[in-house]
């Protein structure tokens, strides 16, 4: 038994298209088996949310009279990078107020411009014969600039390690706050609802693929920054460290602060909660196996965000989202910093789109690389 996406979008076109979420589709191999399931679901929609620093937004002003060629921009006092043409720019989420430091960012940006509040632009230049003026102080929102819209060079990643600390002090990190002598793990991923995890080797999955993206719809623009399938992946084929990363666009004017929220970890900076989801097309038994997989099944390694030790724990989602694993002979508590609830929304929402006819899947246009090499930075003094 095979199916085709252009199969399923008719099925889904005609009302009849069996579209479950990656948590409900567990329930129902485990009653039906691979075959039966398989012949019957037709699209398996996953979701996560959670931190994703290398995020930001593009933004085209428009011009002024007379007009500039913008050098330096700030939006509400935050830089945003201005390196472009004339009235471009780039507001990446980590991005501090000249201000207010780290009590407000550029994720806090792209929320308020989602929310539709006027943002303060100051825009700085040199002055040209064709871009005379030299200074501009305005406000801009979400409907009276010309384009605005998200581009993130690494989300998704497809596993991520989960972090301790070995150390004495407690320590501040974008995992969170980590305390002294192991005493907590943190982790980032949704498990068996999280995207690349239940298309661990991109068989559907490319560039080009349509998805949820914020709350609105996104596509998959090419593979993310530090991409790098070739990490250690267990027998079912899934990695236990970050593997692979996927980059997103999508116009931020069909997005919802339910979906893009700011964050800032204590003492180390800020962040964007950026919310994905991903449907998986059922083409046959083969890929149902890999939507099914199970908490329990996928592992990844604890690492002491210290440095100081060379950790090598495996444990599985389903140890970790229990609350507590054993780490050096003791039972030491664990938190996520991705919100399964929020996770499970965004799935049934995507779920809710395709039935309602509102949302077809695409072909890939391009595959991901399934080989990448990912370098260090050589430093030379």
């Amino acid at each position: 038994m095979s199916k085709t996406i252009h199969e399923i979008n008719e099925k889904i076109k005609a009302g009849k298209a069996i579209v479950v979420t990656a948590e409900e589709v567990i329930g129902m191999v485990e009653e039906n088996g691979y075959k039966k399931t398989a012949e019957t679901v037709d699209v398996v929609t996953t979701g996560t949310f959670g931190p994703m620093c290398s995020s930001g937004v593009f933004v085209n002003f428009g011009h002024s009279n007379p007009p500039i060629r913008m050098a330096k921009v700030t939006l509400n006092d935050v830089p945003a990078f201005a390196g472009l043409a004339a009235v471009d720019a780039y507001v990446g989420a980590t991005e501090m107020s000249l201000k207010r430091g780290m009590e407000y960012g550029g994720a806090h940006v792209i929320e308020d411009f989602i929310a539709g509040k006027d943002i303060a632009l100051h825009a700085e230049s040199y002055g040209t014969d064709c871009y005379p003026r030299k200074e501009i102080d305005t406000y801009v929102n979400k409907d009276n600039v010309n384009q605005i819209y998200m581009f993130n060079p690494r989300n998704c990643y497809q596993n991520y390690a989960a972090a301790t600390n070995s150390t004495g002090k407690t320590i501040y990190t974008y995992m969170g706050t980590l305390l002294p002598h192991y005493g907590n793990v943190t982790y980032s991923t949704a498990g068996e609802l999280s995207p690349l995890l239940n298309d661990p080797e991109y068989r559907t999955v490319g560039l080009g693929t349509r998805i949820f993206l914020g709350g609105g719809v996104g596509y998959v623009a090419w593979e993310g920054t530090q991409h790098n399938p070739d990490r250690e992946r267990t027998e079912n084929g899934i990695p236990t460290l970050g593997a692979g990363t996927l980059a997103l666009i999508g116009d931020l004017r069909g997005m919802s602060t339910e979906f893009i929220r700011a964050g800032v970890f204590q003492k180390y900076g800020i962040t964007l909660y950026v919310g994905v989801g991903i449907p998986i097309p059922i083409l046959d038994e083969e890929m149902l196996a890999k939507v099914a997989v199970k908490n329990k099944d996928i592992y990844t390694h604890i690492v002491d965000k210290s440095g100081k030790v060379d950790l090598d724990v495996l444990v599985n989602y389903e140890q970790l989202r229990s609350g507590q694993v054993e780490l050096n002979g003791k039972k030491v508590s664990t938190a996520p910093l991705t919100s399964l609830i929020k996770s499970r929304i965004i799935a049934d929402k995507l779920k809710s789109w395709i039935l309602a006819k509102d949302f077809l899947l695409t072909e890939k246009v391009s595959d991901l690389p399934v080989h990448n090499k990912v370098n260090t930075l050589d430093i030379r003094g």
